[in-house]
């Protein structure tokens, strides 16, 4: 036992925490290469190393755990590296020991990586610009541990499985049903140690500035897979309708062009129905269907098109609630959380997810509002209506499970005890605080849901009466009376003035912390047009907008870390979210303030914003500060950009209606904006906004005309 007089006890104590305590992998300085379902995460020299997160996985488990890359016995030293459009990368580097022996280097290592659904193939280009024979032997070493993710993302112990050599050049590993084979042309391979490590190799001879080329493949086959790619390619991707922007910001042009590749990249769909297309959520840990994250995205990428939105809809009204169970936190009508291949258990938390899960408060409003959306931008009438059953049964859940003690208000409770705590965006285990910093206790009732469940009650009534169903009225009162119930017990006072509480906890106290959540009501109609600008205010004060984009909470509060995962830090569809609603609802000023942080985060970033990132303020560092752990490219985060472009455009259809309402969002810093290849009711249509404020639509289908409005257009 430890004495804790002794000088050496803290530090004893410190290590002894730390061998008990499992890390999550870092992720702010890989490169992901993806094409889902299928992504590469290595080092930025294209090495894939044995240690945390680094590999090649596909569909929730690791391939590949290793892929080592010397020339000579040595790893080249890398010198640059660049993406090459969905699924692709490029990695530069020097072999400076060999070639002539000057100070410039003379033989150069470029490493051509192409991902592709279930496999990834690697074009390995040697070129010698030295005056001397280049000789070297070329070695690859591999190794698969067929990880889970959840393992992995826990910092969990994985153990290598043996390698067979099948064939002149190949390497397979097999476990589960799952096959990975790897091929390299004209290679040796070779095993070493128990077969826990395999190699392939080239013996590589070049004369004066010459050069070699050598490729090898990895094949996944994973008949257990419960995603795969769609069928067939979006309805934006590169061809004659591929979506082209002009902005006099640049940034925001490239951060449009880098988001559309990273959305190409992570479109999914279910093995058993690969015709209905959705996004999956993030690379690397949520590369599958999330119900909230997927609805947001689709619903986010609405101006390029409904297919997208139609096809997340249909694939989550397929595993629609029809029962109560505690475990899963399944409920008829109810929409789900998450799909995986088996339960997702990891180690030490207490959490273990059924494969099928359902513990998400927000995710059946919001199903409602992407089909009221899609319907208004034009979806085929006869898809939306096939989908009214499913939109009754949401209504329904809505009208009778979402408010299990009677308040009058929608909240959740995690009754089984192995699921997430906490069920709206913010899921962490700590993201409910009130202003002095203490945690709010479930049961919780999360401010935006109420805005969500608001718009879904009047949007379910509108797509019930537009398709002559009964019930418009029932849902009419619904709304109503929770916008009296709401303003009568959610607003609270603060150091900035009055707002609306984060949520109610489980003895009906107002949680008073200042947060991001309340932006999220702009344009559900909860709020009168007095309310929403008592809240566009407070969301551009410098306690909440000081870093680049919005803080998920205010520096004032308690509880406040910049790197904490919704306690303080930025994340980018978030941000977006709210750059919407401020715009709809007519705060042109508000929504440039926090649209130029993304903007200069996005430079920062690359153009590839992660999930989040750190909310010190601008003065700190003049730049954006990672958060570790973040998922690169994630949906919403890259949908944010086209969110922006949308804003800044200021298009909303109303096709039964056989309008289009315009309020653009002009002015610095976006400036004039133009942009062809959207799409309104499946026509491809251009937009263009000047400095002044005037947009010119072109192409709108026959019958639809253009209306300027100077209200709130929600």
């Amino acid at each position: 036992m430890l004495d804790d007089a002794s000088p050496s006890a803290p530090q004893a104590v410190t290590a002894a925490l730390a061998a008990s305590h499992r890390l999550q992998p870092l992720l702010h300085d890989l490169v992901s290469t993806v094409l889902a379902p299928t992504v590469a995460l290595s080092g930025d020299d294209g090495q894939i190393r044995p240690a945390g997160v680094q590999g090649l996985f596909h569909a929730d488990s690791r391939a590949l755990s290793q892929a080592t890359l010397t020339i000579g016995g040595r790893e080249p030293e890398a010198v640059g590296h660049a993406p090459r459009g969905p699924g692709g990368s490029r990695f530069v580097a020097l072999a400076r020991w060999l070639g002539d022996p000057v100070l410039d280097p003379t033989v150069r290592i470029e490493r051509v990586r192409q991902v592709k659904p279930g496999g990834m193939a690697e074009r390995v280009e040697i070129v010698s610009s030295a005056t001397v024979p280049v000789a070297a032997t070329v070695t690859l070493e591999l190794g698969c541990d067929f990880a889970p993710i959840e393992v992995v993302k826990s910092g969990g112990d994985t153990v290598e499985a043996e390698a067979e050599r099948t064939a002149p050049g190949e390497i397979s590993w097999s476990s589960d049903g799952v096959r990975v084979t790897v091929t390299g042309e004209g290679a040796r391979a070779e095993s070493a140690g128990h077969a826990r490590t395999a190699f392939l190799s080239w013996p590589v001879e070049l004369a004066p500035r010459g050069r070699v080329t050598l490729s090898w493949k990895v094949e996944v086959h994973d008949p257990g897979a419960v995603v795969t790619a769609p069928a067939r390619a979006a309805e934006w991707a590169p061809g004659a309708g591929e979506p082209r922007i002009a902005a006099a910001d640049h940034r925001l042009s490239r951060l449009f062009e880098r988001s559309l590749d990273d959305l190409r990249s992570l479109r999914l769909a279910e093995t058993a129905a690969p015709g209905d297309a959705f996004l999956g959520a993030g690379v690397p840990w949520f590369l599958t269907l999330f119900g909230r994250d997927s609805i947001w995205a689709a619903r986010m990428l609405l101006p390029l098109g409904t297919e997208l939105a139609m096809g997340t809809l249909r694939v989550l009204a397929r595993r629609q609630g029809t029962r109560i169970d505690a475990g899963s936190g399944e409920a008829p009508g109810k929409v789900m959380h998450e799909l995986r291949r088996h339960e997702f258990a990891v180690e030490g938390s207490g959490l273990r997810l059924p494969a099928a899960y359902y513990g998400t408060i927000d995710a059946t409003p919001l199903w409602i509002g992407l089909l009221h959306d899609a319907w208004r931008w034009g979806a085929p009438t006869e898809e939306v209506a096939a989908l009214l059953p499913c939109l009754r049964a949401a209504l329904g859940w809505l009208g009778e499970h979402a408010d299990p003690d009677g308040d009058g208000f929608v909240e959740y409770l995690d009754t089984g005890g192995r699921g997430l705590a906490n069920q709206g965006w913010k899921d962490s285990g700590d993201a409910l605080r009130f202003h002095d910093g203490r945690q709010a206790r479930p049961p919780i009732a999360l401010v935006e849901v109420q805005g969500y469940a608001h718009q879904a009650a009047r949007q379910g009534a509108d797509l019930l009466e537009a398709f002559g169903r009964p019930g418009a009225a029932r849902w009419r009162e619904y709304a109503a009376g929770l916008a009296e119930r709401f303003r009568v017990r959610f607003w609270t006072d603060g150091p900035l003035g009055r707002f609306p509480a984060l949520a109610l906890d489980r003895d009906k106290r107002p949680v008073d912390a200042l947060t991001s959540n309340i932006g999220h009501l702009l344009g559900t109609g909860l709020l009168t047009g007095t309310e929403e600008a008592a809240v566009a205010d407070l969301l551009v004060s410098p306690e909440m907008a000081g870093g680049f984009g919005l803080r998920t909470m205010s520096a004032e509060a308690g509880a406040f870390n910049p790197l904490s995962y919704h306690c303080g830090s930025i994340w980018a569809h978030d941000t977006a979210i709210v750059v919407a609603g401020l715009a709809r609802a007519g705060f042109a000023g508000h929504a440039a303030t926090l649209a130029e942080g993304l903007l200069a985060a996005g430079e920062t970033f690359g153009y590839r914003l992660p999930e989040l990132f750190g909310g010190d303020d601008r003065a700190a560092l003049g730049r954006p500060v990672a958060y570790p752990a973040a998922c690169r490219p994630q949906a919403w985060s890259a949908a944010a950009a086209v969110t922006l472009v949308h804003a800044a455009l200021g298009l909303y259809p109303d096709v039964p209606a056989g309008r289009v309402l315009l309020r653009p969002l002009a002015g610095a810093p976006l400036g004039p904006v133009s942009v062809r290849g959207l799409r309104i009711a499946g026509a491809e249509v251009g937009a263009a906004v000047d400095r002044e404020g005037e947009v010119v639509v072109t192409g709108l289908p026959a019958g639809i005309s253009t209306e300027r409005a100077d209200r709130d257009v929600s």
